[in-house]
Parts: structure tokens; sequence; C-alpha cells
């Protein structure tokens, strides 16, 4: 286990911003690399234009064609939320820009394998499409697409995923990450690529003066940012300046009610307030929920749900979402614990290797993602969880660390190792692969050598990044708001998290394994601060021998009974033996 260390924030080189912006809101822009007002514009008018996505002209006419020619489309998706969205998005807009023949087909993650398998292909050839379509996959689907061309059915593949050396002889591919693609921003999701197609489709049917001839209303595509905003919160991509354009508006139109049905019903499920929600709402409240039907059962249920026109269809479905949650929860908990268990055969985190890979019997394979996740987080090492597929073959989720790119590391083992790993794919943070069984423990062995090659001791030091101290008259709820509106934060956008040492007057905990306090500010009494942290160590705290801590903390604003008050979110906290000499050492070790 790694013991977090608190590390402020470096600005690197200069920065113009207004002066009516707050000094402090200027520098935690600055230190994520914001360097002017113009890279926060937030219009839609400043979205990235699609023109320089390549193959997206190709993608366009043959989507068009397809609409106009009234030829059967199908959609072929991702059972995760990223997967979900972009499949109810392409659905939908499809519907709306006049295809008359859409469906849609989730491979099932215990059943099909990812993405456009050649068994999916046949399963779908029932319904014989004249086209097909990815979303969120395809990329590293040579076989399926193969399939797909003999049986002469057409091929267009929107992903965001790496790419290997070759592609697929798709008859269009749209992918940011593909060689020699000139669109400027690398971190499109899955359901962005989509709407990007969607975007240029409209345009293409606009230009053959199709929209006139039908007499049919043109689509608003604007409509559709609720969708793209949950997708690319719930996969976590970097939330570059048009993510972020992409995201506010998604989430301008839930906060004014203007959210489809499925995504309002999910957010009822999980007791949110529409005119309130947040990035980190959509994250971890909204996904989970959508995830879970591809994690036990099938995500046709979550796009069924996001697809829904009734608010009081969409409830029931919702309803059935949030049970399969509170199943998935119950079976991460255990999970986790067994996954835990495991790692206590190392020694004070000296012996715990740089690559981890885990693997019991029972565990369950639409959870493994979420296993690697935990121990990565408290180990801070590249984790792969691994789960029984078949009789003789293991599915590994990879969760990474900053330093690590998981996917180059499977791609690296891959090549000196050609019969080891049966399939991969992925990004830098997180990747899944399949290999047999007698093959686990000398994967386990080379795993380790490959992460060894990369990884160096300061990167198995858990780093929380703070963007300094505030001043007691920095904490009130003006302040506090003025960070949530200066949304969306997320992925490589990070909420601002601040430092400080705290006098504890109270302290408790709360639904079992959360810590409630209540602190004032060390040389006085009269201000005190609700604060709360979740998942604390029990063996650790409630500690009521601690006078003060030392905590890196979020603002948040806590409603109770309309009433609001401020409240911390500690990220992290640990006793500090205080004096005002060593409050002052404190002070100094973090800003040096």
């Amino acid at each position: 286990m790694t013991t977090p260390v608190i590390q402020r924030r470096i600005l690197k080189g200069s920065y113009s911003f207004q002066e009516t912006m707050h000094p402090i809101l200027q520098r935690i822009y600055a230190a994520r690399g914001v360097t002017h007002e113009l890279e926060l514009e937030k219009e839609l008018t400043a979205l990235l234009p699609f023109h320089t996505l390549k193959g997206i002209h190709e993608a366009a006419v043959i989507l068009g064609h397809a609409i106009m020619k009234e030829e059967r489309i199908l959609i072929v998706g991702d059972f995760d939320a990223d997967g979900a969205t972009s499949t109810a998005l392409a659905v939908s807009a499809l519907k709306k820009l006049g295809a008359s023949q859409v469906h849609f087909v989730v491979p099932n993650r215990f059943v099909d394998g990812y993405g456009l398998t050649p068994e999916i292909v046949v399963h779908a050839s029932s319904w014989k499409p004249d086209l097909i379509i990815t979303v969120d996959n395809g990329i590293s689907n040579f076989a399926g697409v193969l399939k797909a061309k003999e049986a002469g059915i057409k091929v267009v593949i929107t992903d965001h995923h790496l790419p290997a050396h070759e592609l697929p002889l798709a008859d269009a591919i749209v992918n940011p990450n593909q060689p020699h693609c000139a669109f400027p921003s690398k971190c499109l999701a899955g359901v962005g690529v989509i709407f990007y197609v969607m975007l240029a489709v409209r345009d293409f049917l606009r230009q053959e003066k199709w929209f006139e001839e039908k007499e049919l209303k043109e689509p608003h595509l604007g409509q559709y940012l609720d969708l793209v905003a949950l997708g690319t919160v719930a996969d976590l991509v970097p939330l570059d300046k048009n993510n972020r354009i992409l995201v506010h508006h998604g989430l301008k139109r839930i906060q004014t009610s203007r959210a489809r049905p499925g995504i309002q019903a999910l957010l009822k499920m999980a007791q949110r307030d529409f005119s309130k929600v947040f990035a980190q709402d959509l994250g971890f409240a909204v996904a989970p929920r959508l995830n879970a039907a591809g994690r036990l059962d099938d995500m046709s249920l979550g796009i069924v749900c996001l697809l829904s026109e009734s608010l009081s269809e969409a409830m029931e479905l919702a309803s059935q979402l949030d049970q399969l949650n509170e199943t998935r929860r119950q079976i991460e908990t255990q999970m986790s614990q067994e996954a835990f268990y495991e790692m206590t055969q190392f020694s004070l985190g000296e012996n715990i290797p740089s690559g981890i890979c885990l693997f019991q019997e029972s565990w369950h394979q639409g959870v493994i993602g979420i296993v690697a996740s935990r121990i990565k987080e408290k180990y801070h090492r590249p984790v792969i969880a691994f789960a029984r597929a078949e009789e003789d073959l293991l599915k590994g989720s990879a969760r990474s660390i900053s330093g690590i790119h998981i996917r180059d590391c499977l791609q690296n083992i891959a090549a000196l190792y050609p019969d080891l790993i049966h399939r991969f794919g992925g990004h830098a943070m997180a990747a899944g692969l399949t290999l047999k069984e007698k093959d686990f423990k000398k994967f386990q062995k080379v795993f380790e050598e490959e992460v060894n090659q990369h990884f160096n001791e300061e990167m198995g030091i858990h780093v929380i990044y703070s963007d300094g101290n505030l001043t007691q008259g920095e904490f009130n709820l003006s302040f506090a708001e003025m960070i949530k509106e200066a949304e969306p934060w997320g992925q490589s956008f990070p909420e601002p998290v601040f430092d400080g040492v705290f006098k504890i007057i109270d302290q408790r905990l709360v639904g079992g394994k959360h810590l409630k306090l209540v602190l004032s500010f060390p040389e006085e009494n009269e201000k005190w601060i609700d604060a709360i942290a979740f998942n604390v160590d029990l063996k650790c705290w409630p500690n009521h021998r601690a006078s003060h801590i030392q905590t890196a903390y979020r603002l948040d604003v806590n409603e109770f009974r309309g009433r609001r008050n401020l409240q911390l979110i500690l990220e992290h906290l640990y006793e500090v033996d205080f004096s005002l000499g060593e409050h002052q050492k404190i002070e100094e070790e973090l800003s040096c």
C-alpha cells in the first residue's frame, strides 16, 4: 500500500486573464495548461469543425445514400456507457435524419466478446442489413469486418480507440486516432465521434436537398448533447477544450430539464436535482447504473432506457438498472475484499510487483475492471484483474497509472510472445485482453518484466496534486459556488483540490465507513467548517487522540432540509503534531 503525498501544482509559463477573474481561479486554470480566456470558450461556435476528421466525408456519403435508398442500417454498439450513449445517439439521429430501417445490436460480453466479431455478423445477418455502423468499437475487428464484406454488407467504423499498425478493410473509418487524421483533438469519446459523423451526414443530406424533397424538418442535433456529455464523462477521456464545450452544453440541457427521459429517469433514481447536476453526477451516479446492465446482463436494457420517449417507461427501465447496480455493488464488495486479501502476501509495500496480475476462479468478468481500479488506487501500480471467460480462457481488465501506457505494454508483449495473448485492445490508462488459463503464470511474469522497463519509484508514489491553500476569507459559499460554476471538471482537467492544516472540533463515523468532522482553523475556534472523508481506513479513524490534521480537500456545497452550507470533501488526511512552527514547516515544504 502506498501512502498518498500532497504536492502543489507548479505553474509553468506565463498566462494572461482578465483582471475581473478571481486570482485563485486564474491560478487553477494556469495549472491545467490554460493561458488565455479563448481556451475557456464554451460556445458551440467554438467547436472544432467536422471536416478535418479523416474518413468523415466518405462515411457521410455512405450513410446519406443509405438513408435516401431506405437501406437497412444496423448499429453495432459496445457494452459500456460510452457504447450505450453512442448507440442511442446513432439510432435516434438516423431516424430523425429520415432513415426508415434502423436496428441495433450490442455484443453480450459473456458470449460474443468485444466489437464487430464474426459471430456478431452471423447473428446480425438474420436481419439482412445493407450497412453496418460500429460505434465505440471496430478499429481492431479485422475478422468481423472481413466477414461482413464477404456477406456483401457495407461497413462504416466509428471509434476512438487506438488502432493497430494496420486498419480493417471497412468502407470508411472515422477515428481521430487513426494515422494521418488532421482533427486537432484526439480525445473524443466514441459518442463524440458518432455525434460528429451525424453532423456530417446532416450536412450531406442538406446539400442533396433531402429535407426539402421529403418535407422533413431538419433536425437540431444539439438535442443529443446530453448523451454526448454522459458518454464523454463516463469514458474518462481527457476534457480538452473541445470536450469541455460538448460536456458543458450537455449539462445545460440536463440542468434545464431538456434531457431525454432516460437520463432524467436515471438521475431521479440517483436522487439528483436536475438543476444542480454537475459532471461528477454523470460519472458517479448515472454512469454506474447504466454500466451495470453491460456488466451483469445485457446493455440493450440501458440503450432502450436512453431511447425511451416516455418518462414513465424510462422510470421502469431505470428501476431495473438501479437494481442491477445494487447487485453489482454487492459483487464488487466481495471481489474487492478478496483482491485486497490476496495483496497481503506482499509485506509493507516493499515487495509489491511493479505490474500486478490477479485472478480468482469465482470472480465475475463484468466487475473485474472495477476491482483493478480499486487495487490500482490503493497500491498505485498498473493492475490487471482476470476472471474466467470460457472453459480454458481468462478475460482481463487492465487499469494503469500515469507514465505507463498499458495498451503499448500489451502490444510489446504480443510482439515478443505472439502466442501468449489471444486478443487485446484499449487506451493508455485502460485495456482489455484474453489469454489461455494455462498461460496465466507466464503472463503474470512477463507483464511485470514489461512494466519494469517503464516503471520508476516516483511512479509508485500516489501524489495528490493541490492547488494551494485558501485564506479564511475564502471559506464561504460564494467561493465554493464559483469553483462549481467553472465546470466541467474531469479527466485531465481535474476539479480543484486545496490543502491545509485544521484543528479537529468533532469527529464521528456515519454510514459505517465515512468520517464526518467539524474543523476549525488552527489559530481560532470561532469559525467551524463541516467536512467528510469517504471510505476511511477504520484502523486509523476515528482517532480521538488527534487534535490536528493535514488534509487535501475539495470544496462542496451541502444541501440539507433547504439549507446550503459549505462542506469540505477530504481526499486525504493524516494526523499532525501541531505547533505554530510545525504549521509553518508544512507550508514551506508544500510551497517548494
